[in-house]
């Protein structure tokens, strides 16, 4: 592996401009920014929702790290 590719664990911030693949590629995304929102939120909360009916029902959850 060459060092010179490797990126910090931390960042402090992510963008992204899908303006290239549009350009070069003529991808488009199929959900808007609202959207992607929405469905993270939801996955969120069904995560949580999981996670508690299984810690009431004496299982034990490990946690994933990022």
């Amino acid at each position: 592996m060459d060092p010179r590719y490797y990126r910090p664990t931390e960042v402090e911030s992510l963008l992204g401009d899908p303006s290239k693949a549009l350009e070069r590629l003529g991808w488009r995304p199929r959900a808007t920014f609202s959207e992607l929102v929405h469905e993270m939120v939801r996955q969120d909360l069904q995560h949580a929702l999981r996670t508690d009916v299984l810690l009431k029902e004496g299982f034990v959850v490990r946690e994933p790290r990022e």
